[in-house]
């Protein structure tokens, strides 16, 4: 059978409630918040292994604050990577579907996993520094969250070739359904996503320092330091990001000639930008911490911009097979696509919300008490959830009692 063939037959034939160009961009954005978090959560939690096992009080006490860093960015990232994962379902459904039948038993681990490793920072962050058991924690956390991307992008890059779907799928004339295999795996496109878990999380110490700098309580010496290695870690993992990008280039199809592809070109000059900046903020006079609101700017929008370049390199990989993402059969279903996109909005207003209590109270020595506009914004994000959960139930008894009496 025509791969092209195959394809179709293995295509939803209920087709998409919506333009497959609005689920694209919006997948590009959320999974360019997505792997940041992710990135975030690998290189918070290897710098506080590295600063519990190098000892000291500086190092201690950033071990102490990255551990705490881990978890949420690990509750973050998981919390946006639902999102992406749904529009690659619904945009790409027979590739990212026939990959993970060919190894089910790695999709099923990967939750375990990430719970092993989320329950482990924990574990890391409750123990002493002197406890060994504290240390063996992170170090598994550090080992679950690299083998959950290590599983996440075997499964994305066997899903960019159908062409051998069939030859994994049988050994020796009879079928293999155990599941147990992950069939490819390509070291450069692995190193593109975790070298830069440590240039963000550099700009993420110049954060740190920047934020915590109003506090009376907190040693000034100190986070000068933090933002100080922050910058360091930034520009230099940068520089190493810019090697292990070119390595990833060159092992690209040369026919697909992406170095020449205006989005990825665009990438590559923000990216270069982002390094030179970095440059320049490790030289600041006030320390890197002084640029660092900018310097994550520039890091959003270099990651923004890779994560459409990703998507256009997924097309030429799709393509192969004479796939586009538009050529879905668009069944046009406006109320559940509103109700998607209302959800959406809630949803941001509310994490708003929480993003806003946590980086007052953060700022504060001492107890925090919320404001008068602060409160108002709370009870309001409780009455959305609220009137959600009563559509969203409403619609659900509405649509059973109507398909019962059918």
């Amino acid at each position: 059978m025509q791969t092209g063939t195959m394809l179709s037959l293995l295509q939803d034939p209920m087709g998409v409630p919506f333009y497959p160009a609005v689920f694209q961009a919006l997948m590009v954005l959320t999974f360019a918040l997505h792997i940041l978090f992710v990135n975030l959560s690998v290189g918070t939690t290897a710098l506080a292994v590295f600063g519990r096992l190098k000892g000291g009080e500086r190092w201690t006490a950033l071990s102490r604050g990255m551990g705490k860093s881990a978890a949420a960015c690990v509750s973050t990232a998981i919390l946006l990577g639902v999102a992406p994962l749904l529009f690659v379902q619904v945009i790409y459904d027979p590739f990212w579907y026939a990959s993970n039948t060919l190894s089910a038993a790695w999709v099923i681990a990967f939750v375990f996993v990430m719970m092993a490793g989320y329950g482990s920072t924990y574990v890391f962050t409750m123990r002493s520094e002197a406890d060994r058991l504290g240390l063996a924690a992170g170090v598994f956390s550090l080992a679950m969250f690299l083998t959950a991307g290590f599983t996440m992008h075997a499964l994305n890059f066997q899903m960019l070739q159908p062409e051998k779907w069939l030859g994994w799928y049988t050994q020796a004339g009879a079928a293999v359904t155990s599941g147990l295999v992950l069939h490819d795996f390509s070291l450069p496109r692995f190193l593109h996503f975790i070298v830069p878990a440590f240039a963000a999380t550099g700009v993420y110490l110049m954060l740190y320092a920047r934020y915590f700098e109003v506090r009376p309580d907190l040693d000034k010496e100190h986070l000068s330091w933090v933002g100080r290695l922050g910058g360091g870690l930034a520009f230099w993992t940068t520089g190493v990001q810019t090697l292990a990008g070119l390595g990833w280039l060159l092992s690209l199809p040369p026919e697909f000639r992406f170095y020449a592809h205006p989005v990825f070109m665009l990438a590559a000059v923000l990216g270069a930008s982002l390094l030179f900046f970095l440059y320049e903020a490790r030289r600041s006079p006030g320390g890197p911490q002084r640029l660092a609101w900018p310097a994550a700017g520039g890091l959003l929008a270099t990651v923004l911009a890779m994560a459409a370049a990703r998507e256009a390199l997924r097309g030429l990989y799709v393509g192969r097979s004479g796939f586009t993402a538009m050529s879905h059969r668009v069944n046009l279903d406006l109320a559940s696509t509103a109700l998607f996109f209302v959800t959406f909005a809630l949803g941001l207003v509310v994490l708003a919300w929480l993003l806003s209590v946590a980086y007052q109270a953060g700022r504060t020595a001492g107890r925090w008490e919320a404001g008068p506009r602060m409160r108002r914004w709370g009870w309001a994000s409780v009455g959305l959830l609220a009137a959600w959960l009563a559509v969203v139930a409403g619609l659900g008894v509405v649509v059973t009692l109507k398909n019962a009496g059918s």
